[in-house]
Formats: C-alpha cells, structure tokens, sequence
C-alpha cells in the first residue's frame, strides 16, 4: 500500500472506529460486533505500524473510546483507568511475554476471566463507600454514586477498612436478568438492548436510580488502585485482601511461572465461557509483581504488564426447518427461523430473528437451506449467511396478511418492516396492554405478563379501555386471584385514571413516542382535546420534536378506533390533561450552556431551570448558544464562548435574565 492510499484507508477506519466508540462507550448501542470493531482496529494499527508519519494524537489507537457524560457530573480519577492492549492469537502472547522480558523482568503471571460489562471505580473512606464512577475516557469520568449504591453485590460499609480504599471493577448483567430485561422490553414494544455488556451500561447510566435497581446488576473487581496504610508486592496479594473485604472478585485468578501455564490456562477459560452467568469476551494475562510493573510501565494508552486475549466467535451450520412470523404491540411483522438445534457459547440455540423481508431476501434464506449461526455478543443468536440452499428452495416471502387476525399487512414509507394497522388485532391488544401498565405509562401494579395473557384470552380486555370495565367476579376467574388480590388490582386500575397527562400518551403506545416526547406533548398542549385538534405543523413547533414524531401522532388520531378508545377513557373517568408544573417561557428560543461548578445549583438543577424557563440547555458551546452559565472551573467551554464572543453569565446571572424577561 502507498503512502496516500494508507492515509486515505487510515483516515477511513478512524472515522468508522471513533463512530462506533461513541456508539459502545456513550450510547451503550454499538453498530459493530467486538471482533468486526477488532479487525478494523487490527488493520488502523497495521497502517500506523508500517507508516509512523500517519500516526496522530488524536487517533483511536492513541487514547480509550468513553467519554464522560453531560448527565452526570465528572470525575478526574487519581489513577488512571487504563484499557488493555488486545491479542488475537497465542502466538502474540508469546510475543507479549517476550517484551517482558527483554525489559529485564522475570515475570510471574495472574490469568483472570475479562468480564464483559462496564468498568467502574469505587472509593471508600473509613470503610464506607463515598463515589462510583464510570471510566469515561481512563482520565475524566462520570459520578453514578447513587446508581452503583443499589446495586446488592457492592459492600456500602467495609469492616476493618483502611482510611483510604479505591478497587476497580466491572459492573455486568447476568445472562438471566437480561433475557428478563429483553423480554420485558420486547412485550413493551421498546428496542431491546443488543447484549449484556449494553444493558449493564444503559442501566447503570440511568437518570433515575431506581430503574437501576431493578435491573438486576452485579460487580466483579479486579484491581486495587490506592490503597493507604498498607503495601503490597504482588497483585494477587491484592486480590486475596480485597475478597477478605467483601468484594466479588474476578472468578479464577492463578498464579503461572510461565507463559505457556498461562495460555493453558486461557484455553481452559475458553472451554468454560459457555457455562458461565456472566459475559467474557476474554482473558487477562497480568504481571503478578507490582515493583516489575512501575519497571515496565504504560503507553499512551495501555499498560505494557498487560494484556487481553480475545475469544474468537463461534459460528455452527444447521438446516431451516421454518420460518415463523409474529405480531408485535406496534402491529410489525417479525420473521423467526426455526432450526435443527446446535450448541452455541455454551448452550442450545434453535431459532434465531430475521428481522424483516429485507434480511431475508439479502440473505436469500429459505425453508430447508443450511444457515450459519452465531450469537451476537455471545448471547443472541443470529444468522449471518447461508452456506447452501436445499432442494428446490426459494427464498422464504413474507405474508400479505397478519397471521393473527387476517387484515391485510402494509408497508409504510421509509420502513423495512410489515405492519398490521387493524387496532383490534389479538396480538397486537396483549402487548398493547402490557405496554399501557408498564412502569412507565399507567403504573398499574400487578398487571403484568402472566395477568395480562389471562385477560385477553378469556376476553375480558380486548382494549385498554376494557380495564376500567373490569369487577372484582371477572377477576376471580383468573388463575391464582383471590379476593384480596383482585381488590388490589381494581384499586391499582383506579388510581391510574388520577395519572398525568404524559403517562396516558405514552400509555396508548403511539409510534415512534416515547415518554420524553409524550411529556413535550402534554406540557405543550394541556390537553388531549388540544393536542387532537393539532396539526403537524403545530407539533414540530415544539423544540426537540420531530417530523417524524408529528406524523406518528397525526396518524394515530386518524385511525379507526382511536376515537373510540379515548371516549371510553375519558367516560372512565381517566385524566386528560397536563397537571404538571406550566412550563414558563422566560428563556424561550434560547440556548443555554452550564460549565464549571455553581455556588448554589447542581449542573442537573440549573439545567433543569432552564428547561423548566422554556429554554434548551445543551452540553456544547457552539455559535447558536444565547448563553453561557459558568460556574468555578468552567475550563474549555468557558474559553470558547469567549473565542465566540457568547455572553458568559453566573449563576446569579441566571436567575436574573430569567426574572427580567417574566417582567
């Protein structure tokens, strides 16, 4: 490769592999799979390797993808959190251990499990647990104390502590809490998190600490950071003393003389990944002496004592035996091959999502054809080609009509997906009606999954509207209600009728809404009679809601049916009206930027103020900023409105500007 063909691909695979570090690390939503992500940044190394002059700071091999979140308030770690350099082979390992050596060191090795999830920081002052913070990019992360506070496994009081303690570890989903989470969010018609390591991230960097809680997370810590008031010459000393702790610590570490115990034992951890509760994508060869670590030291970006061997994926062959299609509470059309079981990560997989025509057809895949299988991220089994067709196959055709109700399916602009539009479908009403109690929308405890299948099979609710129609002899006739828990129910369906406005829109499952739009809807109109009456046009007037968002909302008023629906609700006695705070519009059409720490107000409250004020408070200054906030510390922000000339206000500043224009 020449000179200027190597610059143009490196530039290429830096623009892909920075793309997908904001998606993995910020948005906890990857478009690539690990070893896809891997080879591209095998191959930006290679470049880098063989033409030094392309090498610059800012390249992803130069520093770790994450970034701290304006969510959350930021933490400069006093030791930093590095990454670990990545090897696809034995062979590299050898080469690892060589470098070691040629450095002067004799080493002994520690061999640990990578667990698969986030990896956070835990401080601990005279035994009690006083910050949590993500990794962000290894210097500056993000504070998620709280959240990390719910979370069972971590000690919250340390006995016999030192004055000072800081451990690394990493915060994981176990594989039975995620099929719960990914079941819970399909039955809800929401985009299921992709693996694990996704759900473990998004559930940890949630606003809400409660939504945390319920997620079932855990923690393994691997690494001692500070420690004051005692020494340690080895690393698995470290491990012994924080396990006596308290702490869940990596599951099987050793000690090794060599590199070949070591990489033995590497397979071994392979061979057992399978059976596991928890996600690795690998194992960690660890120097064991501390002094022989400071000798080796880091580079920009990894520790040269350290080292990551990546599992290569697993991919089996097996026959299509059918292809099955359902229903979802949106009335979208989901394709499911059926195949002859085979044994993938450790268990036995027998179907696996196609997704949507579209997949089918680029995969040509059809009933009798050999498939390649694997799972995504170790955990969710997809097909990813087909090896050969079988006698006489044709690519498999979607219907033309829902196979639960019979109405004809229609293909809506700009989507891959079929869709079912009749509002009566019997697939459609149980996920519509387990949307509509969810946590999120009506709140209705114990309507669940198993309560909600009894409701619609015995047809008691066809709609949601049905709910409020219920007594306590319908209920009765459910399986495992007695009395007390059918008064329970009633009393839960009653008192969602007092719910805000918000809670009713995101309730009724409107695509493309989520709860953040419905509550932009309800501030904005106050009425369900107001926002029916609306227009597109009037929707995308509202800062932050789309053309998209408006059309969905528009189509779901015209449908056949949805007047009805919300007639009966309303005749139910169910709110229709924005009861929350009135949103003031003393900062409207402004753009506002909070940097640096506030005498009075959180980085969340006064951008809070601001929302609450009618005003958009973003995370960067750019030339469509009104105003700066800026606090002590305010850094680069600060220095670029002043580049800009964007006026810089303090936190007094604020309150004035919002109290001068309200007068």
């Amino acid at each position: 490769m020449e000179l200027e063909q190597a610059r143009k691909r490196a530039e290429e695979l830096r623009a892909v592999i920075e793309k997908n570090n904001r998606l993995y690390y910020d948005q906890d939503a990857p478009e690539l799979e690990d070893f896809e992500y891997d080879a591209l940044t095998r191959e930006l190394k290679a470049i880098e390797a063989a033409y030094p002059q392309l090498v610059t700071p800012s390249s992803p091999t130069q520093h770790v993808g994450g970034v701290a979140s304006s969510k959350f308030s930021k933490v400069t770690h006093a030791v930093k959190m590095e990454s670990l350099q990545d090897a696809f082979s034995f062979e590299e390992l050898r080469e690892f251990d060589a470098r070691v050596r040629d450095a002067g060191v004799q080493p002994r090795y520690v061999v640990e499990a990578k667990i698969d999830g986030l990896s956070v920081s835990l401080e601990y002052r005279d035994g009690v647990l006083v910050r949590g913070s993500t990794r962000g990019d290894g210097v500056v992360g993000e504070d998620v104390t709280e959240n990390l506070a719910t979370i069972a496994d971590i000690p919250k009081k340390l006995q016999e502590a030192p004055e000072f303690l800081e451990v690394r570890g990493e915060v994981y989903m176990p594989h039975s809490a995620f099929f719960r989470l990914k079941e819970q969010q399909e039955l809800e018609d929401k985009t299921p998190f992709k693996n694990p390591r996704n759900a473990a991230a998004g559930s940890l960097r949630q606003k809400d600490a409660g939504i945390t809680a319920s997620r079932g997370l855990s923690i393994f810590v691997f690494n001692l950071q500070q420690c004051r008031g005692r020494e340690f010459a080895t690393h698995h000393e470290t491990l012994d003393y924080i396990k006596a702790l308290g702490f869940p610590v990596s599951p099987r570490y050793s000690v090794f003389d060599t590199i070949e115990e070591a990489i033995r034992e590497i397979e071994t951890i392979g061979q057992l990944r399978g059976g596991l509760e928890y996600d690795i994508d690998g194992a960690v060869i660890k120097v064991d002496d501390l002094a022989a670590r400071q000798v080796l030291g880091s580079t920009n970006k990894f520790p040269r004592w350290a080292i990551a061997f990546k599992y290569p994926p697993e991919v089996k062959e097996s026959v299509v035996r059918d292809i099955e299609v359902t229903v979802g509470r949106t009335g979208v059309l989901t394709p499911t091959a059926v195949f002859d079981p085979v044994f993938l990560a450790g268990t036995s997989v027998s179907r696996a999502s196609l997704h949507n025509g579209d997949i089918i057809r680029s995969l040509g895949v059809g009933i009798g054809d050999t498939i390649q299988v694997r799972k995504a991220g170790d955990i969710i089994p997809e097909v990813i080609a087909v090896s050969a067709h079988g006698v006489g196959s044709t690519p498999f055709a979607m219907p033309t009509h829902c196979p639960s109700c019979g109405a004809p399916v229609v293909h809506l602009q700009d989507e891959a997906a079929l869709r079912c539009v009749n509002p009566e479908c019997p697939a459609q009403s149980l996920r519509n009606l387990i949307h509509f109690a969810s946590r999120d929308a009506m709140a209705i405890d114990g309507l669940g999954e198993a309560v909600a299948v009894q409701l619609t099979e015995k047809g008691l609710v066809r709609t949601v509207a049905d709910l409020y129609t219920l007594r306590e002899d319908d209920l009765l006739t459910l399986d495992k209600f007695k009395e007390k828990s059918a008064r329970n129910l009633l009393g839960a369906i009653e008192a969602s009728k007092n719910n805000n406005l918000d809670k009713l829109l995101f309730g009724l499952g409107i695509r493309n809404i989520g709860d953040k739009a419905a509550t932009l809807l309800a501030e904005h109109f106050g009425s369900m009679q107001a926002l029916r009456d609306a227009t597109a046009e009037d929707m995308c007037a509202i800062d932050g809601f789309g053309a998209v968002m408006a059309q969905s909302v528009v189509e779901f008023f015209a449908k056949d049916g949805t007047a009805d629906l919300l007639t009966r609700l309303q005749s139910a006695g169910v709110n229709m009206r924005w009861t929350g705070a009135k949103k003031g519009t003393a900062l409207a059409g402004k753009t506002l930027v909070v940097t640096g720490t506030l005498p009075n107000l959180s980085r969340q409250e006064a951008e809070a103020l601001i929302t609450q004020n009618g005003g958009k408070a973003a995370g960067s200054v750019s030339k469509k900023t009104s105003y700066v906030v800026a606090g002590q510390a305010a850094g680069s922000k600060l220095t670029k409105a002043q580049a800009l000339g964007i006026p810089v206000i303090d936190e007094a500043g604020l309150y004035a500007l919002i109290a001068e224009t309200e007068n």
